[in-house]
């Protein structure tokens, strides 16, 4: 199983000082951050999209191509592609740009996206929230399967019509690019992974494990359905996480932080109590938060849940400095991830 980060890059005030760092320190700091991730094995990093003014990141594949300048290896995915407010032309011709300036790392998970304020900025109108994503993401689905020098023709409600256009670059792989259809839970959006036969990454933030299983079910369900290869069904698990040398340490440390990020920037402004946040923190709960050893322990039950390809840790929320980020993916990299490989390997062995 594959194990990596991803941040949205928001900037929120710390919860002990006030202060907010600046949006340039900020994307510097997601920038360091996936150098070290490299640095210590993890496989992924995952860029978000917002635009607002509590998030640093609205253009993700220059962040993205940022990070390709400073690493090798590792793979940089969006995470995720607000694609019912973009142009898939212009996505798939960014993403194919980072993909070649990083010798063929780059990804994208597309999704219709939680927050709303690109549908006014960017002039669409939320009551075609879901025809916006579903056109969308064909068309993009058919650029990326053209040919090296092939053009493309398509028509469709949302966009102006391509009469054999020519869109360049082409990515690395004739193979296009990865893409993941980015779900938060939704059994519809599953279902249309699933008949897609594109990965799934599946956002877990709140609740009991146990009780996602279904959605991951039917994802692998309407793939088999649709008469697509298992193998080819892959399921991602993007979760927030802290880690520490101590349970208590962890579970501590990060509850001021945990908890202001969620009053700062959820539609809602939700309060979270330390008992609900225990409580999430818990065997079955949605929420990594521990030592080394329970991080370990709580991947491994939710892969005999899931049995998932990949997850990803949001680890730098709430505006911690980044010093405890650092520890926190060096942690993740030493002690939690060579476990998990292991013992995922021997699982499917």
């Amino acid at each position: 199983m594959e194990l990596g980060l991803y941040s949205f890059g928001e900037r929120t005030p710390d919860p002990h000082s006030g202060h907010t760092i600046s949006a340039r320190q900020r994307i510097r700091e997601m920038v360091d951050a996936a150098k070290l991730a490299e640095d210590v094995g993890l496989e992924v990093f995952g860029v978000g999209e917002h635009h607002r003014l509590d998030f640093a990141v609205s253009a993700t594949p220059v962040v993205m191509a940022a990070m390709a300048e400073a690493t090798e290896r590792i793979r940089l995915t969006s995470a995720v592609t607000i694609l019912s407010t973009a142009d898939p032309v212009r996505v798939f011709e960014d993403f194919a740009t980072v993909d070649l300036l990083s010798g063929g790392r780059a990804e994208l998970i597309v999704g219709r996206g939680a927050f709303v304020e690109s549908f006014p900025l960017f002039g669409f109108d939320l009551a075609d929230y879901d025809d916006l994503f579903i056109e969308k993401l064909g068309l993009l689905l058919r650029l990326n399967e053209l040919g090296d020098g092939e053009p493309i023709s398509w028509e469709g409600s949302f966009r102006p019509a391509l009469e054999d256009a020519e869109v360049s670059p082409r990515p690395e792989s004739a193979a296009g690019l990865p893409i993941w259809i980015g779900v938060g839970g939704n059994p519809t959006s599953a279902v249309r992974a699933g008949t897609l036969g594109k990965p799934m990454a599946l956002a877990i933030i709140g609740g009991s494990l146990p009780r996602i299983k279904p959605t991951v079910d039917l994802y692998r369900q309407a793939g088999t359905n649709a008469g697509h290869d298992p193998a080819a069904l892959k399921v991602g698990i993007n979760s927030h996480l802290h880690v520490a040398d101590t349970s208590q340490a962890a579970r501590d440390g990060f509850y001021p932080y945990y908890s202001h990020y969620f009053a700062a920037h959820h539609p809602r402004h939700i309060q979270i109590s330390r008992s609900e946040y225990d409580q999430l923190a818990g065997p079955t709960g949605a929420l990594f938060v521990g030592s080394p050893q329970e991080i370990v322990d709580k991947i491994l039950y939710e892969h005999e849940l899931f049995g998932h390809d990949r997850f990803l840790a949001q680890l730098d929320i709430g505006g911690q400095p980044y010093a405890t980020v650092a520890r926190a993916i060096e942690l993740l990299g030493s002690e939690v991830l060579p476990v998990v490989q292991r013992e995922t390997a021997a699982a499917v062995a």
